[in-house]
């Protein structure tokens, strides 16, 4: 027998490749995070709980996956479960990498034990990179389930390539090509892996006997997955006569090559698989017709629909002219590669570690082609296409922190739509490490006898938990409640059935989260000022109506007072109505909005979001609570309502009349007018303060969302000024200790607070 005969009968090993995931899974769950955090994982959490619709794809595979995972009670905090949902995919990912790694050196190193370490080796430098590990230890995306999808199916790629001609071989496609299709479903980071399985087919069928009926198959995958990527941009580019064309044209022709070469119950499953698999996408409209809490972009309609697909909500322009120069874009993707391999250590030795593993990659790639060139391509296209087609297609702006200046630049680092990347190199850090072994063994330990030469050269395998060792502090999310505990902050802040206008991602998405899934105070509606520029928000919020305040569950702030209980809908515009609203109005100078005692100078220009503001102020004050989020910044001053505005806490309450200066009431540089003693109870009875001020070693790691902890500083270090202000004036010595007492307590907190911002 042949060694390649030999490597292609030998058994995977599967049980050790269980082995790796159990201990990748390990390092997760010992670093992961206990609940939501900032940015898109708390409304994943959210959709996944109530099965709505989450931001445009819509991603149903992993709601729907997620929501079952969610109900299984491995743990009592369903936002763990969906974290360690997270954990488990990326795990599961680098088990099938670890199989793929063994089959490639199969050929290569004929001792398993070396073949195993080096294998596992490769994988944990690629399980351990920073953003591979970071957002594995929260479901911030949906991308952890892309990357098992990805490696599921290079694996099941590569054992199609070691099957002989036959029914088996093409039930094997016919799975990859189901697969692909279901997984677009979560998102197209997974049809990322086609191109390498595009080639891996090409260089099989290269090597055999010219048969067209095999390359008619070929051709079906590469028309078919193709048709995976770009579906949605081809449906809206078209009007119903072209698209039935189109496609039509499309499948008569792989059809008609089928039925040529005999292919043809081999096209018509394939056809029938792949329709199946994206059928899930019809969920939904189904779904969305339910009108369930979380319901991006609504889409009840065709064109929503498509829209949803599409991402029409993100309005991303064509690849020519680009969004920044594509020189900084692919620096930018350095810079991110850059952190991969000790982002807790300086800058000078995380690029000395980026250039060593890769350097070792690249060394694997090179070796890899020299001696297989067949699997080589394969990974080398998927390689490309994860890093450099990746990049250019889809052409950032200047990154967060690395742009020249005055440009304009990414709203936060965008490392994690390259974590495939990331998590990829350790599959060519593995063929590095045996290139280098073989030479070692060659060079060096040639003149031992079996096993023995090998022994010697595996120590560079200890290269491998330098990324371990270099990214635990800046990886791991560990205990680590502030977002959370932020939601419930800002949401207790809230008198009962309120309305609150919050900004942006992390003021909004973790007030859903802890609505829909802890069910901590339902009865206050949220806007947010970003998406109310949309037409199905505006929807939302008018749908919502009134749900019931829990008093049961309330805090001492609200068990007393009798709360009334709206009995109209927050909006009164009808759906025709806040659909025909115009993205801009321009209304010129001296404009002013009057509401009884309330009248606000408007600026010249407004947005759509600014007229449903007004209108919500127009139909509900007086009747609901109105409160103004603190991190909208400055948008109170800019509308004109900071007369009416009094601070209390996080939120600052719209008010009917001016605010006036009392005992209880004073004006605070930058924060404007401040309601006391509320203040003081929020702050101190209320408020997670400590999980603000804890140490963290190097503060807070994502400077982009770092606005919000400072804001709890800010908060409390005017406060302590308030109280310092009034000790010494009210002549009682107890009540002025007891004040000093406190303001100290507050300024405490302020600089511990501080300590983990960029602002220390």
């Amino acid at each position: 027998m042949t060694t390649e005969a030999a490597a292609v009968n030998e058994r995977p090993p599967y049980g050790w490749a269980a082995v790796v995931t159990t201990a990748i899974l390990g390092l997760y769950i010992l670093t992961i995070a206990p609940t939501a955090q900032f940015w898109d994982t708390s409304e994943y959490m959210a959709a996944a709980k109530v099965l709505g619709i989450p931001h445009p794809p819509g991603n149903p595979l992993f709601v729907f996956m997620a929501n079952v995972w969610g109900q299984i009670p491995m743990v009592e905090h369903y936002a763990l479960r969906i974290n360690l949902f997270a954990a488990v995919t990326t795990a599961l990912a680098s088990g099938f990498s670890f199989l793929v790694v063994d089959r490639l050196l199969r050929d290569l190193i004929p001792v398993r034990w070396v073949r195993y370490a080096t294998a596992a080796a490769g994988i944990v430098v690629g399980a351990t990179a920073y953003t591979v590990w970071n957002q594995s230890v929260v479901n911030e995306k949906v991308y952890t389930l892309s990357l098992l999808a990805i490696c599921l199916i290079l694996w099941l790629g590569i054992v199609w390539a070691d099957r002989p001609r036959g029914a088996n071989r093409d039930q094997l496609l016919i799975v990859i090509i189901y697969l692909l299709a279901l997984t677009s479903t979560n998102h197209t980071m997974s049809l990322l892996v086609a191109p390498a399985i595009m080639a891996l087919i090409l260089m099989t069928l290269l090597q055999e006997e010219h048969d067209l009926g095999e390359w008619s198959k070929w051709l079906v995958f590469c028309v078919l997955s193709t048709l995976f990527v770009f579906l949605p941009g081809i449906v809206r580019e078209t009007t119903e006569t072209q698209m039935t064309f189109l496609f039509g044209f499309a499948l008569l022709a792989v059809l008609g090559l089928a039925v040529y070469t005999g292919q043809w119950r081999f096209a018509v499953l394939a056809i029938v698989v792949s329709a199946v698999g994206m059928s899930l996408y019809g969920v939904l409209p189904i779904r969305a017709a339910h009108f369930p809490p979380i319901n991006e972009g609504e889409p009840t309609t065709w064109g929503a629909f498509i829209d949803v697909l599409d991402r029409v909500q993100y309005q991303k322009g064509p690849l020519v002219p680009r969004q920044a120069d594509i020189v900084w874009q692919y620096l930018n993707y350095l810079q991110y590669f850059s952190w991969q391999f000790g982002r807790d250590w300086e800058p000078a030795v995380r690029r000395a570690l980026a250039m060593l593993f890769g350097g070792l990659g690249l060394l694997g790639a090179v070796w890899h082609w020299r001696r297989d060139p067949k699997r080589a391509a394969a990974m080398t296209a998927l390689m490309v296409t994860v890093t450099v087609l990746l990049v250019c297609y889809l052409d950032f702006k200047y990154g967060y922190s690395l742009q020249p200046q005055e440009r304009l630049h990414e709203v936060r680092e965008r490392d994690y739509f390259f974590m495939a990347s990331f998590l990829l190199w350790g599959i060519w850090v593995a063929l590095g490490f045996a290139a280098i072994i073989q030479w070692s063994v060659d060079h060096f330990f040639h003149s031992r006898e079996g096993d023995a030469k090998w022994l010697p050269a595996t120590p560079v395998l200890l290269l491998c938990f330098i990324p371990l060792a270099g990214n635990w502090l800046h990886a791991s999310r560990a205990g680590e409640t502030l977002p959370r505990d932020v939601a419930w902050d800002i949401m207790q802040s809230v008198e009962p059935y309120g309305i609150l206008i919050t900004a942006g991602d992390n003021d909004t998405f973790p007030l859903w989260y802890i609505q829909e899934v802890e069910g901590v105070r339902r009865d206050v509606l949220v806007a947010n000022l970003s998406l109310m520029n949309t037409v199905w928000h505006t929807r939302q919020l008018k749908r919502r109506g009134v749900i019931a305040f829990d008093s049961a569950n309330a805090l001492p702030l609200y068990q007393d007072g009798g709360w009334p209980v709206p009995t109209e809908d927050a909006l009164s515009l009808s759906y025709e109505q806040l659909d025909a609203l115009p993205p801009y109005a321009q209304i010129g100078s001296g404009q002013v909005f009057q509401n009884g005692g309330l009248r606000a100078a408007l600026p010249e220009v407004l947005e759509r979001a600014d007229v449903v503001t007004l209108q919500l102020i127009q139909d509900n004050l007086g009747k609901r609570p109105i409160y103004i989020s603190r991190t909208t910044g400055n948008y109170g001053e800019r509308m004109g309502l900071a007369p009416y505005l009094l601070g209390q806490g996080m939120v600052r309450k719209l008010m009917p009349e001016p605010v006036e200066r009392s005992d209880n009431i004073v004006q605070v540089s930058t924060l404007g007018w401040m309601d006391v003693e509320r203040t003081k109870d929020l702050l101190f009875d209320v408020y997670h303060a400590e999980t603000a001020a804890r140490e963290r070693p190097f503060g807070w790691p994502d400077r982009p969302s770092e606005s919000i902890l400072t804001l709890y500083a800010i908060m409390y270090g005017a406060f302590a000024q308030v109280l310092i202000s009034h000790v010494g004036l009210t002549g009682d010595a107890v009540a002025d200790s007891a004040t000093a007492e406190l303001a100290r307590q507050a300024d405490d907190l302020a600089r511990r607070m501080f300590e983990n911002t960029s602002f220390r």
